[in-house]
Order: C-alpha cells, then sequence, then structure tokens
C-alpha cells in the first residue's frame, strides 16, 4: 500500500478527440497522432477527451453497473464463465473490495443478451442496448488510438491484421468504499495489463487509480479532468507487438473515501491462438 505522501504531483497528458474533423489523412489526425505516439511512449497512458459518449449514455451505463452489483450474489454467479476468464461475474479473493462483470465479444448482441438474460430472466432491454451503444462508441475511440500508433510506426500495412486480432471485452466493476477506516486501501495490486490497449472511464471525477512513471520512481494519480474524460492505458501486447515502442505501465487502483467507486472498461485482449510477432519493420529500428 502506498502512502498519499508518497504522491506526485505530475499529471497525465489529455489528447483531444472530439474534433469532428478527425479523420485519416488529414492535419488535425495527424497532429492528433503525434501526441499519442508521444504520450504512449512516455507515459504509457493518457486522458481522452471524446465527445463520442454522450453524457446520458454513460451515466446510464454506471448507474446500471450499481444496479447490477446490487444483485444477490446467487444471481451474479450466474453470469461465471467455467471456459473464459474474461466473461460474467469476477471476483478476486486476495483483493475484496473489488468485483467485476465482463461482456467478451461486446461488439456481439447475442454475447451481451445471453449474459443480461442470466441476471435478469424476464429481460432488461435497456441497459442491453445501452451496453452495445457504449460498447461501440469505445471502440471507436479504441481504434482510432491503434490505428494511429500503427501509422506511427510506418506499419500501415499491418493496420487491418492488428485491429482483426483483437477481442473486444467490455468489463464493468465496483470498488467497495472503506466504511469507517480512515486510512487508504489497495483496491487493486499493481500490475500491468495483458492487452493491447485499455480505455476506461469512471462514476466520478476521483482519485482512484494511479500510474507509476516510467523511472519507477513516482505514482501519477490518474484523476480525470472533466467527467467526459476516458483513460487510455498501453498494454503488454502492443508493447511485444511494437518491440518495445510503446511503455506499458504498472497501475493500481488506490481506494481512500467511503463511497464506492464503478467503472467500465474495453479492453482489447489478442484473440486465442493469435502469436504477437513484431514486424520486421519495428526490430530494424
Amino acid at each position: 500500500m502506498t502512502t498519499s505522501k508518497s504522491q506526485s504531483p505530475l499529471s497525465l497528458p489529455v489528447i483531444d478527440f472530439s474534433n469532428r474533423d478527425l479523420k485519416p489523412e488529414t492535419p488535425e489526425w495527424d497532429s492528433v497522432r503525434a501526441q499519442v505516439r508521444k504520450a504512449l511512449e512516455e507515459y504509457g497512458c493518457f486522458e481522452a477527451t471524446f465527445d463520442g459518449v454522450s453524457s446520458e449514455l454513460r451515466k446510464a451505463i454506471l448507474k446500471a453497473t450499481e444496479e447490477v452489483f446490487d444483485l444477490p450474489l446467487e444471481t451474479k454467479l450466474r453470469t461465471k464463465s467455467d471456459k473464459i476468464i474474461y466473461e460474467g461475474y469476477l471476483t478476486i479473493p486476495t483483493m475484496p473490495l473489488y468485483e467485476g462483470l465482463g461482456f467478451y465479444g461486446v461488439d456481439s448482441p447475442e454475447v451481451v443478451d445471453d449474459l443480461i438474460h442470466k441476471l435478469w430472466p424476464q429481460g432488461n432491454v435497456t441497459f442491453s442496448k445501452n451496453v452495445q451503444s457504449f460498447g461501440e462508441r469505445l471502440i471507436e475511440l479504441n481504434v482510432k488510438v491503434r490505428t494511429m500508433i500503427m501509422e506511427s510506426f510506418g506499419l500501415e500495412k499491418y493496420i487491418e491484421e492488428h485491429l482483426n486480432s483483437a477481442k473486444n471485452h467490455l468489463q464493468i466493476f465496483k470498488y467497495k468504499g472503506l466504511g469507517d477506516k480512515t486510512e487508504e486501501t489497495l483496491g487493486f495490486k499493481p500490475h500491468i495489463d495483458r492487452q493491447f490497449l485499455t480505455v476506461l472511464c469512471q462514476n466520478d471525477v476521483v482519485d482512484g487509480l494511479e500510474i507509476k512513471t516510467k523511472n519507477g520512481e513516482e505514482w501519477i494519480k490518474a484523476r480525470p479532468s472533466q467527467d467526459t474524460s476516458f483513460l487510455v492505458i498501453a498494454g503488454a501486447s502492443l508493447h511485444l507487438l511494437l518491440n518495445g515502442g510503446v511503455f506499458p505501465p504498472l497501475h493500481q487502483v488506490v481506494i481512500t473515501g467511503k463511497k464506492d467507486w464503478y467503472v467500465a472498461c474495453l479492453f482489447s485482449p489478442p484473440r486465442e491462438g493469435v502469436i504477437i510477432n513484431a514486424p520486421e519493420e519495428v526490430v530494424r529500428r
């Protein structure tokens, strides 16, 4: 566990993805692409302002996340998968403040509907549509970032193959507040994401997620500057694909208050059977 005294005033880069003219082969695209490359090289993470998700949809998803985790345990356990570790209800015994629920293949309506039916046998059409719409919007941001970073390394001919090599996995989390406890507690231990990329949003502009600096000396509080922001984090798979060209940061969740904290993330793990090989263009550099 870290202490507040060890925290640094450093902040993550903020990159604007809200420009309607943000399309490939435009000056706007080239400018943002350069910022993405620099941020992922130096921090492995950045804050993205992105208006592709309406405030209404964002609030609806995070409100529904609260409702999901308020369901009885036996109901949530109906979604647990014995075959796919990312799918359904998730808990980690060594991290008791954490619980999650994963839609492995959120771009498939059948996957979303099947999991939601297990939670609400009578159906929950609104939640199902919101999950699918939210997933689509985050996939849009994810694809832009991954396309930009591939272009920045001169790997245009591999972009389609790379985008198709990943699964779209939406996961919602709850981190339980501390009640009457006053000291901060780790909600999730320090780790590096295995995926290509993570796109994250939360229910409040609060502290919680912390990113380790590249030199390993300090933790940056990844507190978003506004409630429309998303945090984008490079994972180990992208680091391998680019032969170390981006930095996959160590990060953790620190819980400090009494309020429960809700988070929604889009992960892009490699599909089953995918072997990650760095293209010769980045091996030679």
